[in-house]
């Protein structure tokens, strides 16, 4: 028998996802794996912020070469760091069960160590005053969090969970917000002071999916993964990642999209919001789960009808502006 050469980041995070797809392996097919760790770019760049190296990209670019190059054979990795078209070569071949999708708020510990927790998003917002630090890499979050907390100050959080934790514990900042999912997943969810519900703040597209990649003339390989796929993730994930491609955007754009499942039909609400958080365009789209690649076309075309494409625009000329590729 083979083993399995999954390749993962070094992350807390990244290895929880792959211990997970090999566990599933293990269980479902028999296969035993190995855990190959692959240090890339956004790893080596800790302390920089997304905006300025490139965005989540780099976080898979040197794992989809190993993945090309035949140095592994599965690649795994949180999806919503997935580039909205792969590489030649490369496709999803199953994504797991769909942790929750939310992004969460957390409050610093107080000086007795207590942790707030279990509160809403009102009670919490309440909490923050009127011009919080909140610490935060993802610009659609802070571009939402802007109209619910007009006031507050966006700083770039970066590094592994409990390295954003000590952080924020150490007066770093008045709040971090996190994707739920990460916190959930490694034992930190009494950390969690309240979570945004999506139509607060619209997770990004994949949010909670860890997504297994392979090469797309890897037949042995797509049979194997396809043995681990939950469909209804894989199908919320089909809609969300659609809207991303009609809109041509990239995981350091202001996008937000949630598929919710219901039996057989599925219901996506996506949104595109100006960076100040000042204007924001909505839509919805709803279908059969077999026609989620469909639904999520649905929803951009509407968000485009709505002014998406100038709002993206406009982000586009302020982050090459900020580089200092224009005038």
């Amino acid at each position: 028998m083979t083993t399995v050469r999954i390749g993962t980041r070094g992350s807390q995070l990244a290895l929880f996802q792959a211990n997970a797809v090999a566990a599933l392996l293990r269980e479902r097919a028999g296969e035993a794996s190995e855990i190959v760790v692959i240090r890339t770019s956004g790893d080596r760049l800790a302390d920089a912020s997304l905006a300025q190296i490139g965005g989540k990209r780099l976080f898979v670019k040197e794992i989809e070469d190993a993945l090309l190059e035949g140095a592994i054979d599965l690649a795994v990795h949180s999806s919503k760091d997935m580039p909205a078209l792969l590489p030649d070569g490369l496709v999803v071949g199953a994504v797991l069960p769909r942790e929750d999708a939310r992004d969460a708020v957390i409050l610093p510990h107080t000086g007795s160590g207590a942790q707030a927790s279990g509160l809403s998003h009102d009670e919490v917002i309440g909490r923050l005053g009127h011009a919080p630090r909140i610490g935060t890499s993802s610009i659609r979050r802070s571009a939402q969090l802007r109209r619910l907390v007009p006031g507050a100050r966006f700083e770039p959080i970066r590094g592994n969970l409990d390295t954003r934790l000590r952080k924020l514990d150490a007066g770093a900042c008045e709040a971090i917000v996190l994707a739920a999912a990460g916190l959930k997943r490694l034992g930190f969810e009494s950390r969690i002071s309240a979570v945004l519900p999506p139509e607060a703040c619209v997770p990004a597209p994949g949010q909670g999916i860890i997504a297994v990649e392979v090469r797309a003339a890897g037949r042995a390989m797509r049979q194997l993964a396809a043995r681990i796929d939950d469909p209804a993730a894989a199908a919320a994930l089909t809609a969300e990642r659609a809207v991303v491609t009609a809109l041509g955007g990239g995981c350091q754009m202001p996008i937000g999209a949630y598929a919710s499942i219901a039996g057989t039909s599925l219901t996506l609400t996506a949104i595109v919001v100006s960076i100040d958080g000042r204007r924001e365009v909505r839509a919805a789209a709803a279908g059969d789960l077999m026609e989620a690649a469909a639904v999520g076309a649905r929803a951009a075309e509407r968000l485009l009808a709505g002014g998406a494409a100038d709002i993206l625009a406009d982000v586009e000329r302020t982050r090459a502006a900020v580089e200092g590729l224009q005038p």
